[in-house]
């Protein structure tokens, strides 16, 4: 009777051997994953409601004014001397409009 128990619970050991790495995974989703796609979505967002007038900064760190967007392209005017320059909508990294306005 004991052997019969004994030899069940051995059957436990291998499904906690396999709860480990579950586990891990459950927490490395938490940790990293999940956070990394909700970031991606919220910039997703902001790239679709750019238009013209919003001041953004591109990933090359220039500051400028949308003048037009289009499918996926957008023009910046940079200051001092209003040069136009085309960037495509993922080079954007911010927006930095105030909500303000």
């Amino acid at each position: 009777m004991l052997a019969m128990w004994l030899q069940g619970l051995a059957g436990f050991g291998n499904l906690s051997g396999l709860a480990l790495p579950v586990i891990f995974f459950v927490v490395l989703y938490f940790l990293m994953i999940a956070p990394n796609q909700r970031k991606q979505k919220k910039w997703q967002e902001m790239l679709g409601q750019l238009k013209s007038g919003d001041k953004v900064t591109t990933n090359g760190g220039i500051r400028g004014t949308v003048v037009s967007v289009k499918d996926d392209v957008v023009v910046i005017r940079v200051l001092p001397d209003g040069v136009k320059l085309e960037f495509v909508k993922s080079a954007i990294a911010a927006v930095t409009t105030p909500d303000a306005e």
